[in-house]
């Protein structure tokens, strides 16, 4: 009897949660979207309005659950250095890819794609089935690395701008996946607007004129906002021109009524207090609350409430002014199908089925993560075929290195399920055949002892990627993190590499670092360099793959390497146009921004368009004959770059404006095909405020790197 009137309970008290959910016209999946935010605003109180401008817009009364951020540059982070998900929460494991610097030299849009897919499926699968994170997910990193010493610079995807855009749409789609109605998670992209120093970050302003505005610090941001889809961003700490970016008029101005970026606009963490600390942008946080909404702000990632009550008491803000902000929180979370019902949204089933396996444990998962390792490797250097290393040549060999034996985190990472050293990728290719020696520095002589008894020497170095420090605090000059920007490019662990070189120089060097180095004596003795980045769970596997010839390198780089410190201009001159990127670049680089080498060889054959002439609004279709010359199979990353030749405005030296990765046969002859689109050729006119196709001519420009042009043709612009 007892059990019967318990489960009457339940059946009572399920038919009234049912009722409950279908009794507002919010709850209602085909009603208008903004008509369904209308009634939810009708029925919220005040009180649950200043809530929802948090990073979670629940309204429990009202049955609302909302979802919160995760951070997600290279694989969902819940665990890792940083403690996302909880400090004192296991650290749950997921799918770890390499750095978003990584990933970018793979040059490979549809690889980040799927990296990207797997990142949001895992996100989706760990709110589902464990209640862990949330499914905003906080990447990508659309900041543009215009200088090396940029702390951040591992987080992003290099210092072009419309190769950053590409990378940037490209993980925004695999994010939000391609269902017609529902997003699978949220991009949300970082930090609006031209972030690229750490010191004095929280006061410092980056000033540059409009048209860099348009043409280079905003583009990846508009790629993702009109090609990706991504409707959600996070303002940067910075000034721009002089006014805080969090509270600057671009939010709405270019962003929202310009782009149609309609979701949500967040403060980056801290920013709102730092508001007033350290920009004294405002008298009091009254004031600085009522500006941020007013300027578009929709959440805050720190303590906001009390400010905006006051804001509100003190008539600096209107309730319909938070309503209009956090409109964009609810259509995102319509997105998700957070208002609906579950079996309406067909992400909802995901980590709902019984007995399923953990998706970062599923051998899918763990074979794209060595894709994006091995794609993502690029060799620098490769005298008289050094490498590949020939294993049955080999008796002994020496491994060397502070890297050699781990695999390092950095601050947004997760936590791997697994994770494989260089040294254990190294021992798995070659088994028992071949005599092993490790070192992990000359302490007491060692290194130089084993180099002397190997046939072949592998020395494994780099920066660690929070420093193996504090925050804020890092005491090799030559590394950088969040909050901190590098004071050198020289490799202090060079010396280790000079005196083994001393010892053997049948050596080959893995730099594995979150940015470039100056590593001028490697360049000039050592026969071959090969650079990835950290944190992949398939570190050691992929480098080991290249080594020994199992996978031929085709990573490209995405920076320009200069020689020295001094090639630089200051860190915080934003006018990219004093010497800075492959674009403005007058010196010698060490290693040119495109730069990558192969196992085997390519001869570019002839270049076709369909027209001798683009015009507004046209696109220009170009066929480029490339025939694998050498021995193995292999990728190519062909390279199109525009120069003007008769603008009536400064223009770059040359701009990448396409590029695909292609997979050749030894032997085998291809026709690549490329889309040169007028409107990625426009100049922002700013005495008529648009974009404007000028009547020129331009030289398009085929090649293996941006200083290796190899087929060229000019085209008539109308």
């Amino acid at each position: 009897m007892k059990n019967l009137l318990l489960h009457i309970i339940f059946l009572l008290s399920i038919n009234l949660v049912l009722s409950q959910q279908k009794q507002y016209p919010f709850q209602d999946s085909k009603l208008d979207t903004e008509k369904r935010i209308d009634n939810l605003l009708s029925l919220m109180t005040l009180d649950e309005k200043v809530q929802a401008l948090s990073t979670n817009p629940s309204i429990k009364r009202l049955g609302v659950i909302g979802t919160d951020h995760v951070e997600g540059l290279h694989g969902l982070a819940l665990g890792g250095p940083g403690e996302w998900g909880g400090k004192n929460k296991q650290p749950l494991t997921t799918t770890t890819f390499p750095q978003a610097y990584g990933l970018g030299e793979t040059w490979d849009v549809d690889l980040l794609q799927k990296a990207a897919q797997v990142e949001g499926y895992e996100t989706r699968y760990a709110f589902q089935k464990y209640h862990r994170g949330g499914l905003v997910v906080r990447a990508p990193n659309a900041d543009i690395a215009r200088d090396p010493r940029w702390g951040r610079t591992e987080e992003s995807y290099g210092e072009d701008a419309f190769f950053n855009g590409m990378m940037t749409v490209a993980f925004i789609k695999g994010l939000q996946g391609n269902n017609q109605k529902y997003w699978q998670t949220a991009s949300l992209m970082k930090h609006f607007l031209a972030n690229s120093n750490e010191n004095g970050r929280t006061y410092t302003s980056s000033d540059f004129d409009e048209r860099l505005w348009r043409e280079y610090y905003a583009l990846p941001f508009q790629m993702g906002v009109l090609e990706g889809g991504s409707r959600a961003y996070m303002a940067a700490y910075n000034k721009v021109n002089g006014i805080p970016a969090m509270v600057h008029p671009m939010l709405k101005n270019i962003t929202q009524k310009e782009w149609g970026q309609n979701g949500i606009i967040c403060t980056d963490g801290g920013a709102f207090t730092l508001l007033l600390s350290d920009h004294k942008y405002y008298a009091d946080k009254y004031l600085g609350a009522a500006a941020a909404i007013k300027a578009g702000i929709s959440q805050f990632l720190d303590e906001y409430t009390e400010a905006v009550y006051g804001a509100l008491s003190r008539g600096y803000l209107k309730e319909k002014e938070i309503d209009a902000v956090i409109r964009g929180n609810y259509r995102v979370m319509i997105q998700l199908g957070m208002l609906d019902a579950p079996e309406e949204n067909p992400y909802a089933k995901i980590g709902t089925e019984k007995d399923t396996i953990d998706p970062w444990k599923t051998e899918v998962h763990k074979k794209i993560a060595l894709e994006a390792a091995q794609k993502s490797i690029v060799l620098l250097k490769n005298d008289s075929q050094f490498l590949p290393l020939q294993r049955d040549k080999l008796k002994t060999i020496a491994v060397i290195g502070q890297r050699a034996d781990e695999v390092l985190l950095d601050w947004y990472s997760g936590t791997p399920p697994y994770v494989i050293t260089p040294l254990e990728g190294i021992k798995n290719r070659l088994g028992n055949n071949v005599e092993i020696l490790y070192a992990k520095n000359n302490i007491d002589g060692k290194a130089v002892e084993i180099a002397k008894k190997a046939d072949a020497v592998i020395v494994i170095v780099g920066n660690h990627p929070v420093c193996n420090a504090g925050w804020a605090d890092c005491p090799i000059p030559s590394e950088g993190k969040e909050s901190v920007d590098r004071q050198s490019l020289t490799l202090e662990q060079e010396d280790l590499i000079k005196v083994v070189y001393k010892a053997n120089p049948n050596m080959a060097v893995a730099l594995i670092s979150s940015f470039p180095y100056a590593i001028n004596w490697t360049q000039e003795h050592v026969p071959a360099i090969v650079h990835m980045t950290q944190n992949s769970q398939e570190t050691g596997t992929a480098l080991a793959n290249v080594l020994f010839g199992d996978y031929n390198p085709a990573g490209r780089l995405i920076q320009t390497w200069v020689r020295d410190i001094t090639d630089l201009p200051d860190l915080l001159d934003y006018n990219i146009r004093n010497g800075r990127t492959y674009m403005y670049f007058k010196g010698k680089p060490l290693y040119a921004f495109g730069h990558g080498l192969s196992y085997t060889t390519f001869k570019y054959n002839t270049i076709e368009t369909n027209s001798e002439t683009i015009a507004k609004n046209g696109e220009l279709k170009i066929t480029v004959s490339v025939t694998n010359t050498g021995n193995k199979d292999g990728d190519e990353v062909v390279q199109l770059y525009v120069k003007q030749l008769q603008s009536k405005v400064e223009r770059p030296e040359k701009e990448l404006k396409a590029f695909q990765r292609v997979f050749f046969k030894a032997g085998e002859t291809k026709n690549v095909f490329l889309t040169l689109k007028a409107k990625d050729i426009e100049y922002w006119n700013t005495a008529k405020q648009q974009f404007e196709l000028e009547n020129n001519s331009i030289e398009i420009q085929i090649g293996s790197a941006s200083d290796n042009i190899l087929l060229n043709k000019k085209v008539t612009v109308k």
